[in-house]
């Protein structure tokens, strides 16, 4: 019995450690659609943080280090960096998930941080194989910093538009309800940043939405913000909303 205990503790302080590791890893809610391509799916990393699983293709938005261990993730066929903003941009992650064949596409103000990036102007787009990426202005027009300046000037941030098997998936970044994004067409899926003073207030997101219609709306990088009041405000209109953990 004098072996048999010391034996008995050492298997379950091995299982507790192992509890604990596993406690630390971060279980990550994720949507499946069907296209004409196969399955999409998206994985809600947290705040402005995405991954979409395309076919065959991984792409990664916004991929930042306080939001997931990387290491633990899918490497990339392509990333999307919609600026430059640390919670937007972070070298760690894109360098944890980036392959040699990884195609990175950021916003003007990203040019020169990123090695081997390819930078997307507004209304510019990229074809990778069956999926084809547009990038979309994103940019303050009310929302200004107390020095007056905008937190996201016009032509240095993105959206994308992700084009897969018949489906349009819009990521807004950090913007408003702008006039380019009233000009969108046949979107599915979008994903709206709603957080004052950066983004928008739930009724600029209400307003916007409305302007393009997306199937299915999605409130990201929205902070203390209480998703209900989207909720309420689009629940007489044809835009299914859905709250995932984002904050």
């Amino acid at each position: 019995m004098k072996t048999f205990i010391p034996l008995l503790m050492l298997i379950f302080i091995g299982l507790a450690g192992n509890a604990q590791t596993t406690g630390l890893m971060k279980v990550f809610e994720k949507d499946t659609f069907v296209t004409d391509k196969g399955k999409l799916v998206i994985t809600f990393i947290g705040h402005g943080t995405l991954m979409i699983e395309a076919g065959n293709q991984v792409i990664h938005i916004d991929p930042v280090s306080r939001e997931a261990d990387y290491s633990l993730l899918p490497k990339a066929g392509i990333i999307l960096i919609t600026h430059e903003h640390g919670d937007h941009l972070d070298k760690k992650a894109v360098g944890s998930i980036t392959l040699p064949q990884t195609k990175t596409i950021v916003s003007m103000s990203c040019k020169g941080q990123i090695e081997n990036a390819l930078v997307l102007l507004n209304g510019e787009n990229q074809s990778f194989g069956e999926v084809k990426i547009e990038a979309v202005p994103a940019y303050n027009i009310v929302n200004k910093r107390p020095d007056g300046g905008a937190y996201h000037p016009k032509g240095s941030g993105n959206g994308y538009v992700i084009n897969f098997g018949g489906k349009r998936i819009y990521i807004a970044g950090d913007t408003e309800n702008t006039p380019e994004m009233a000009g969108l067409k046949h979107i599915d899926i979008a994903f709206l940043p709603m957080n004052l003073p950066y983004t928008m207030t739930p009724q600029m997101v209400a307003d916007g939405a409305k302007s393009f219609t997306p199937g299915i709306l999605y409130p990201y990088h929205f902070g203390e913000t209480d998703p209900q009041a989207l909720v309420d405000l689009l629940k007489d209109t044809k835009i299914e909303v859905r709250i995932r953990k984002m904050k």
